[in-house]
């Protein structure tokens, strides 16, 4: 939903239009699938990453407009929350070295940015939650000054007519730990800034898109299992993957009444295997109200009766405002369209090379899925995936997964087992070099064999810092400082000391 929206309000007549035009939307793309009208001339990958921001005393610095005005490179936007920006990388090919240069230009580009916010008395932070965060960050007027923001908080609370509820119960500590438990209210969507994540986009033929959303909806428990790096929210030790319920609830436009007749949330796994992308846009106009009915001029049907490929803007807006967790994505470049896997289950962090191999394990275990003779998602109901994500962002490297072929097993004996040898399989058909391949499939399979990702660090060093005296408070601004020094020192995860 990046495009400018205006800040109005939506009467009865903008939602009828809006939802007429949707259709017309629906069809158009209907019409464009069969036609075959879409670019596909070289496998592009994408990668978008939030980020946030602290003080001296690593509690939220609410200063976004500025760090991006010191920045001043077209890369970094703003997001939901003033201590939160975004690294926005250029579209790339998969194959090569590419994604060396890619781990390359992030680390160069983060390392300017990070001097610029230097000037402004802020650090930039890459994790899946910022530990520090306290319910004050949750005040509406801390939302970034960007008319969409606003009105999209304000759409959704019109939408559930009552506070956000944040209610989950934690993973415990470690022994002589009891489990803890959020329960807390929110006026705003704000919480949802707490959710810092990497999205990696890959560009798909149209015929292939079913098999690579299906085979992405596979992954997704084990994806959050092995690269967790959320357990803490308002003081409490809660999921490995905080992001995955705290998501859900911060954009609930459901008040329990509606949960109770099981209408869907607009953070959505999905509810079956899909046979193309229509599936899904379809699903979106048919279930989900417009958040923000704000209709454009353009008729799309009547674009491609004038020979253009249309923009498709209601249905793109509309698609912004329902957050899959493997989103898909329409878009044109120089008139010209393509599709999207928008992949949204991984947290930000911890370091440059985690993110780069998280994203190689997700690319070349998707690729692999979808070569099979017998597709995965024919031998396993669509719940068991599902549960997979939940299970994963509950206990992470601790989750029990189901797997057909294998049944309940851990996530990291699962990846040693089967998806390292599909992931090296997968990226040898993208044409990835055997550099890139071995440095990054390598930290995934010695991740595992420490069974140590970003959640399992950050509880192991609150709960030693704890031992010796540390209240929570004091631990996770001391943990948070040592992540720091260790993120920007650029090793992976798994070889962090724990103190």
């Amino acid at each position: 939903m990046g495009r400018h929206v205006d800040d109005r309000g939506f009467n009865p007549v903008d939602r009828q239009r809006y939802r007429n035009k949707m259709q017309r939307g629906l069809d158009a793309l209907a019409r464009m699938l069969a036609d075959g009208n879409f670019s596909f001339p070289r496998q592009q990958m994408g990668l978008e990453m939030e980020l946030c921001l602290v003080g001296s005393g690593m509690e939220p610095s609410m200063s976004n407009a500025e760090v991006l005005e010191k920045i001043d490179e077209p890369a970094f936007t703003t997001e939901l929350g003033q201590q939160n920006i975004e690294l926005n990388v250029e579209p790339r090919v998969l194959a090569g070295d590419s994604a060396l240069r890619l781990e390359e230009r992030m680390r160069a580009a983060l390392r300017r940015a990070d001097d610029s916010a230097h000037d402004t008395g802020a650090k930039i932070v890459m994790i899946g939650t910022l530990p520090t965060l306290r319910s004050a960050h949750f005040d509406p007027g801390w939302l970034s000054r960007n008319p969409r923001y606003s009105l999209l908080n304000e759409q959704i609370f019109l939408a559930r007519g009552e506070e956000m509820l944040l209610d989950m119960e934690g993973e415990p500590l470690g022994e002589g730990y009891h489990s803890e438990r959020l329960h807390s209210y929110a006026n705003s969507i704000l919480p949802e800034s707490a959710c810092t994540s990497v999205q990696l986009h890959l560009q798909v033929a149209p015929e292939d898109f079913a098999a690579h959303w299906n085979a992405a909806q596979c992954l997704a428990g084990v994806q959050v299992a092995i690269g967790a790096n959320s357990p803490f929210l308002l003081g409490k030790a809660l999921w490995h993957e905080t992001r995955i319920p705290l998501f859900l609830q911060a954009t609930d436009t459901r008040p329990v009444e509606l949960k109770n007749q099981g209408v869907r949330p607009r953070v959505w796994f999905g509810e079956r295997w899909i046979t193309s992308i229509f599936d899904l846009f379809e699903e979106n106009v048919r279930y989900f109200p417009a958040l923000l009915p704000d209709p454009e001029e353009e008729d799309p049907v009547a674009a491609l009766d004038a020979g253009r490929a249309p923009t498709l803007a209601e249905l793109r807006l509309h698609n912004g405002t329902i957050w899959r967790w493997n989103r898909p994505v329409y878009d044109l470049v120089d008139g010209v369209p393509h599709l999207r896997i928008e992949n949204r289950v991984l947290p930000s962090g911890p370091s440059v090379v985690d993110i780069v191999a998280n994203a190689a394990f997700f690319y070349g275990a998707q690729r692999a899925l979808t070569e099979q003779d017998r597709p995965l998602w024919t031998q396993m109901s669509f719940a068991a995936a599902e549960e997979n994500l939940f299970s994963g962002a509950r206990s992470g490297f601790d989750a029990h997964l189901y797997w057909p072929g294998t049944g309940w097993v851990a996530p990291d004996e699962l990846v040693m087992r089967r998806l390292l040898p599909m992931a090296h399989e997968g990226l040898r058909a993208c044409g990835v070099s055997d550099e890139a391949r071995e440095r990054y499939l390598g930290v995934i399979e010695q991740r595992c064999l420490a069974r140590r990702n970003g959640a399992t660090w950050q509880r192991e060093t609150v709960a030693r810092l704890e031992e010796r005296g540390a209240n929570r408070h004091e631990a996770l601004t001391r943990m948070l400082e040592h992540y720091i020094a260790l993120a920007d020192g650029g090793d992976p995860v798994h070889t962090w000391p724990v103190g």
